[in-house]
């Protein structure tokens, strides 16, 4: 949790260096790139310009977006960072602002959009690409439709992007989703068109301002990195099969260690995010709590190993969805859970099995071979190769271990087949490990 809280100052701090040396040159201008998929690494990011834009003392924050849209939560989070913003936070559409991204340049005190731009197309779909479920559209539709009120903006407009069964005489007609060229925008009030930056900065009364663009730091890379779907199940295997190898090992050493700093970076990040919180912690050490009680307590697996199960997992999946994620972010998330449990299956048969044959462990005391040295530990019987092919008798009955006379030495051994009586004579046929196999003679 250490390298989580790390990141989380490291994020919410403003770099203080490079904004007075920008706001000493004059009128500041922090331009924030919006670029890619909307995705909550992103979120952020925003939030810290934003405050470090404010700290700076900047006239105006401009976020340049060019993005095909994303996720909803993560759009909303940078939608509350502009509302709450103290300085005029502007969107600059240059090129696209789809989905999400249509939402954020709604949000802002004022649309600008390049020519040849596009905005709109901002209903939620599904992981298949289909139409998501009312109940998320009709969220959606109510956030796109209370920014449009908020900036005095015909409302019915911002619906139709969402929803295409909304129909606009002279804009959209009924069945067709909305989405405004530059020329359109303006048209319908909600953007202006400029040739570019330059022409921007002119337009906002700007002109000469120094310019600060926005770069994300080490800790958001870091967020942005071990939250990446590739990486999470990582995570996730490396934590889970940590605490798997500790269980089959006498103390607690560096795989424990591994797999809580694994999980703890895993968690510590989506709460970063605002995926995760206390909630789903909570449910996995409580899950993990029920499988330690199945594991030392209770035989068998029963009750407390199914609900210690079942609480880990539910607290793994609920802490890869956010508030309003969509059919997309939950088919994402199952694929990044059933991924994970599949590394972790593989990884702990590969443990079990391979694990006690390793002779680096054996010789490190990390798993017990079949003797130890005089300084690790005892011989349950020694190793007698050197009886093969010598005779000797039968102290007792050998049904089938016993033990047997031979030489001066009174030797435990094992008869091969049929059982031998007291007084036979014997020879050594075979020797393995400490079971020394007899035959009778003749």
């Amino acid at each position: 949790m250490i390298a989580a809280l790390v990141a989380c100052v490291a994020i919410s701090v403003p770099s203080r260096g490079a904004a007075q040396s920008a706001s000493a040159a004059g009128p500041l201008v922090y331009r924030v790139p919006v670029s890619g998929t909307i995705e909550l690494g992103l979120a952020p990011f925003v939030e810290r310009s934003i405050a470090e834009a404010e700290a700076a003392g900047a006239r105006a924050v401009v976020l340049e977006i060019e993005t095909p849209g994303g996720r909803i939560d993560a759009a909303q989070r940078i939608v509350n960072a502009i509302g709450a913003a103290k300085i005029p936070v502007y969107a600059f559409v240059n090129r696209r602002a789809f989905s999400a991204g249509a939402m954020i340049a709604l949000a802002a005190d004022e649309v600008y959009m390049i020519p040849g731009a596009v905005i709109g197309a901002a209903t939620p779909v599904t992981g298949e690409g289909e139409k998501a479920p009312e109940k998320i559209v009709s969220a959606m539709r109510s956030e796109m439709r209370a920014l449009a009120e908020a900036r005095g903006l015909d409302p019915r407009i911002a619906e139709a992007m969402v929803d295409e069964e909304i129909e606009i005489p002279g804009v959209v007609e009924a069945g067709k989703l909305l989405t405004l060229t530059t020329e359109e925008a303006v048209r319908v009030g909600y953007a202006r068109e400029v040739a570019g930056w330059d022409a921007l900065l002119a337009a906002l009364e700007l002109e000469g301002a120094e310019v600060y663009r926005a770069e994300t730091n080490w800790a958001e890379s870091v967020v942005r990195f071990v939250t990446h779907p590739v990486v999470a199940p990582l995570l996730l295997s490396l934590g889970l099969l940590g605490l798997i190898v500790e269980i089959k090992t006498p103390a607690f050493g560096l795989a424990g260690l591994a797999g809580i700093a694994s999980l703890a970076l895993f968690f510590g990040s989506h709460m970063i995010l605002g995926l995760a919180g206390w909630e789903e912690v909570i449910l996995l050490v409580a899950g993990l709590a029920l499988l330690g009680v199945e594991i030392f307590v209770v035989p068998g697996f029963g009750i407390f190993g199914v609900a210690g199960t079942l609480a880990v997992l539910a607290s793994l999946y609920l802490s890869l969805v956010g508030n309003m994620a969509t059919g997309f972010d939950l088919s994402q998330a199952a694929l990044i859970l059933s991924t994970a449990i599949a590394l972790v299956l593989v990884g702990a048969w590969t443990i079990i099995r391979l694990l006690p044959r390793n002779e680096r462990f054996r010789r490190s005391g990390i798993m017990l071979g079949d003797s130890l040295s005089r300084e690790t530990g005892y011989l349950s019987a020694p190793v007698r190769p050197d009886l093969v092919g010598h005779e000797g008798v039968a102290l007792t009955d050998l049904r089938p271990a016993g033990t047997a006379q031979i030489g001066d030495e009174r030797v435990d051994v094992v008869a091969d087949g049929s059982w031998i009586e007291r007084g036979t004579p014997i020879r050594v046929v075979r020797s393995d490990g400490y079971r020394h196999v007899v035959q009778p003679v003749g």
